[in-house]
């Protein structure tokens, strides 16, 4: 069978199966963690401020190592790359059920972050290879539904497994769900043909410390100013001579090759300004439910529930219109929709009723739904097929540092504005929202052959 028309029946729908388990279990692990920090520093005798790092290290990881493996992804293969990878996070997840350190524990989480990565950013080049060229789009929609539903699913899950569990348990349930993603993606995912060019490690250290050092120095504005300003200096000069270096590279590992298309770049500005627009929404909305609506915390979980569950419905249509309609219309209209959901619930007085904060809310969650997928599939159709994995790599990398940037800024904005807090980071959210918005507007038009 021609490589353009995909997989067949079934074993296109065991691939798919394994992709996408694969997604949302690295996907959960960068959230589920969260419920259980105050009982992991008790257990393991840190304080608060060190337990964070379990969450930041897993993150950090992931960032860092995203392009990396994108790159190798063409030059080894997909499949092998995934499988490793794949094989990697799971025992390293038995290796964080069994730590009895911080220290242990932190070591884990950086393999395991690593071995995240590695799935993150070979998956969308697989989707490539598993669905044809004119279904894609569907197969953007799964992974956007997977994406969106398992990061915010994460606290929950992770609530119901420690009302009957220690917090090990968080790490040994990626075991038997690793091992049957592996048993599966060992036959059934796609075989692909191998770029012929030695990795560049140089690129990739010089790119690890780009990205690590402006998280990390973005992450320490509040707490040691100057500090921070040393390390985001120290990311940009790593930065400027990775530049430098890969502009000078047939196949640069960080993909300057396909910022050059309008198309792709502009979808990756979006990207990192929609993704930071929704953890600033994230984090905010709670604080806002609570505190400027004074609603309970039980009202507050019900609340937040509507978003994640558009998106969930929301997603795989739009990916199945994004195969008939410019995604640059659905793009934009998607983000717009967020923005102006995000305005009005920051209007909302405190006596509006449950429903209506509700209905903003789908709304919103629709928007982000509407955008995510198309905006995806642009970055991975326009992008040649032989350059899938960098296209998938530079992907999971906007949405991964649009996350992180996200998380900063609202840190800024609710020290800021202290009084106001939770307000302030809405409309911050917004304006993220509302750029997004433009420049998916702005983007040239995109062929819908895919």
């Amino acid at each position: 069978m021609h490589p353009l028309d995909g997989l067949t029946p079934p074993r296109k729908y065991w691939a798919l199966a394994a992709t996408m388990l694969a997604m949302a279990m690295t996907v959960l692990e960068t959230t589920i963690t969260n419920v259980a920090l105050p009982s992991i520093a008790r257990d393991l005798g840190v304080s608060p401020a060190q337990a964070v790092w379990i969450v930041n290290t897993y993150q950090l990881a992931i960032v860092v190592a995203l392009l990396p493996f994108s790159s190798l992804g063409e030059i080894l293969g997909y499949r092998r790359v995934f499988g490793a990878g794949l094989t990697a996070f799971t025992i390293a997840s038995a290796g964080c059920a069994m730590s009895q350190s911080f220290t242990m524990l932190i070591s884990f989480r950086v393999f395991q972050g690593l071995g995240a990565a590695a799935v993150m950013s070979v998956t969308p080049a697989l989707l490539r290879f598993i669905y044809s060229q004119k279904q894609f789009g569907r197969a953007i929609g799964y992974n956007a539904l997977v994406v969106a539903t398992s990061s915010a699913a994460g606290p929950m899950i992770g609530s119901l497994i420690l009302s009957v569990a220690s917090w090990p348990w968080l790490f040994a349930v990626n075991l038997p769900i690793g091992l049957f993603i592996l048993s599966i993606g060992s036959r059934m995912l796609p075989e692909t043909e191998l770029a012929k060019r030695p990795f560049d490690a140089l690129s990739a250290a010089l790119s690890g410390l780009t990205f690590g050092l402006i998280v990390v120095g973005v992450d320490r504005l509040l707490h040691d100013f100057m500090t921070a300003l040393a390390l985001l200096a120290c990311g940009a000069v790593s930065g400027l001579a990775l530049v430098r270096r890969e502009l000078t590279q047939a196949t640069p590992l960080l993909p300057l090759d396909l910022l050059r298309i309008r198309q792709f770049a502009f979808s990756v500005g979006a990207s990192v300004c929609a993704f930071s627009g929704q953890t600033i929404s994230y984090i905010s909305l709670p604080f806002y439910f609570q505190q400027t609506l004074g609603r309970s915390q039980l009202e507050m979980g019900m609340l937040m529930v509507p978003w994640p569950l558009a998106v969930a419905i929301a997603a795989p249509v739009a990916g199945r219109l994004s195969e008939s309609i410019a995604p640059s219309i659905l793009c934009s209209i998607g983000a717009g929709l967020v923005a102006g959901g995000l305005v009005v619930i920051s209007l909302l007085p405190a006596s509006t009723p449950n429903g209506w904060i509700m209905a903003c809310m789908v709304v919103c969650g629709t928007g982000f739904g509407m955008f995510q997928t198309p905006n995806n599939r642009v970055m991975l159709t326009a992008a040649p097929r032989h350059r899938s994995g960098g296209a998938g790599g530079l992907q999971a990398t906007a949405r991964q540092f649009g996350m992180a940037l996200g998380a900063a800024l609202v840190a800024l904005a609710f020290t800021a504005a202290s009084a106001h807090g939770p307000t302030t980071g809405l409309v911050l959210a917004a304006v993220f929202l509302a750029a997004a918005s433009a420049v998916s507007a702005a983007r040239p038009g995109t062929q819908l052959s895919g």
